[in-house]
């Protein structure tokens, strides 16, 4: 019951920090998928209660977030027509939009990436995929192997860090999360995969920390990291290819590790109930682990700690979800399932969507999937599964949406949606 109460508080007092409304990092205020607000639309179409669309220049798969009343967002804008080109040079942008009208007040120019030297990158992937984070009147932005940077609100350029160059596979995709005065992003790169703390205020490095070895043949993932308070203590829960780690994220200190053989390019970013942890394993056969955590736990703990194991219908790409202690998730084909997070018992599976890859978000009785297609399905949170709309926005879309007191903002292939039942 301590842990269960400690991990309660730390989720209430992370909400707590943002203003009501704001949605200042991937997966909201807590980075879990569940949205601090009274209410969300529930129907719309690519016409209907469609408060502004504005078209976003170049092409990025970074969620927005908002805060303060304004959206951020990162793109890549390519020389030339084709945003899709191999080998142009890019201009790696960060852009800031009012949130009632979509108008932009600045798009700043952080990196400049050069065509000859650019990775290719994954159909689904884009060269502005890490979302970016808001928090102490900054803004940081990350583009993986090309570098991160800190801006302030008007979109003054505070400091760049462009030294940890690492050989990206299919592109980058992990976002960093903030700790006290740093920053910690995961670097699974094709070989020598690493993770790495900046500090915050000067964009140098705090500490680095080697994966351990694992007898995973593919290196690469794109997990973003989550931050778990167990006993009164800090921990980092960081997924890589074959293991997840967990280090001490003042230090970078590995604290303990479970393995999964060989599961690689690891997407989802873990989610917590009570005193467990629930992660997936990549490719090429995805699982969901529930996973037992406590302050004492050193070392290999595999046998120990790894609670159970979902084989069937698990996500490759898409977060997970927990609320009123059911844990939710949908495979990349379209499969919602619920689970009770404690046995890994499964309540239901049923189809939701078509194949998906942004993460769930809930609101007050409802969980919002939006798959590739730009469709929308609502469902109602329960035992029972009941679909209550489903939202074609008509526009092809892989980003996580943001949130705002009765608005959903869609990031699609070419446009910014915002949604809401009402105007402003």
């Amino acid at each position: 019951m301590k842990i269960q109460f400690i991990a309660l508080f730390s989720l209430t007092f992370l909400m707590a920090l943002c203003p009501a409304g704001d949605w200042p990092k991937f997966r909201g205020p807590a980075g879990d998928g569940n949205a601090g607000v009274k209410s969300l639309p529930l129907q719309w179409s690519a016409t209907e209660n469609v408060r502004w669309k504005i078209p976003v220049p170049g092409k990025g798969w970074s969620s927005p977030v908002l805060a303060g009343g304004r959206i951020y967002l990162t793109t890549a804008v390519a020389s030339g027509n084709d945003q899709d080109a191999n080998g142009v040079d890019r201009e790696l942008r960060a852009l800031c939009l009012e949130s009632t009208s979509g108008k932009i007040v600045w798009d700043t120019v952080v990196f400049r990436q050069e065509g000859k030297s650019a990775p290719r990158i994954h159909k689904k992937n884009s060269h502005a995929s890490p979302t970016p984070i808001i928090e102490g009147g900054r803004v940081y932005v990350h583009f993986g192997h090309m570098g991160t940077a800190c801006l302030d609100l008007s979109g003054k350029v505070m400091w760049r860090q462009d030294e940890l160059s690492y050989p990206p596979l299919h592109g980058n995709g992990a976002t960093p999360v903030i700790f006290n005065d740093l920053l910690i992003y995961s670097a699974d790169a094709s070989r020598s995969p690493f993770i790495v703390a900046l500090y915050k205020e000067t964009g140098k490095v705090a500490w680095r920390k080697a994966r351990s070895k694992t007898p995973v043949t593919r290196k690469f993932s794109f997990s973003t990291p989550t931050l778990i308070r167990v006993a009164g203590k800090m921990q980092l829960i960081s997924p890589a290819s074959g293991a997840v780690f967990s280090y001490d994220p003042g230090t970078g200190e590995e604290l303990w590790h479970v393995k999964y053989g060989q599961g690689y390019s690891v997407i989802p970013k873990p989610v917590m109930h009570n005193n467990m942890i629930f992660i997936g394993t990549g490719y090429d056969k995805p699982n969901v682990l529930g996973i037992r955590v406590d302050a004492q736990s050193r070392g290999d703990v595999t046998a120990s700690h790894l609670e159970w194991e979902i084989s069937k219908r698990a996500p490759h790409t898409p977060s997970m979800l927990v609320v009123n202690d059911l844990l939710y998730f949908i495979s990349d084909g379209g499969i919602a399932s619920c689970v009770d997070p404690v046995t890994g018992g499964i309540i239901w599976q049923e189809r939701a969507t078509g194949p998906i890859s942004a993460s769930p978000v809930y609101c007050t009785g409802r969980i919002y999937f939006l798959d590739e297609k730009g469709v929308c399905t609502v469902i109602r949170a329960g035992r029972k599964f009941e679909i209550l709309a489903a939202n074609d926005i008509g526009e092809r879309s892989l980003a996580s949406f943001a949130v705002d007191e009765g608005a959903i903002y869609i990031r699609t292939e070419k446009n910014l949606f915002r949604i809401g039942e009402r105007a402003d």
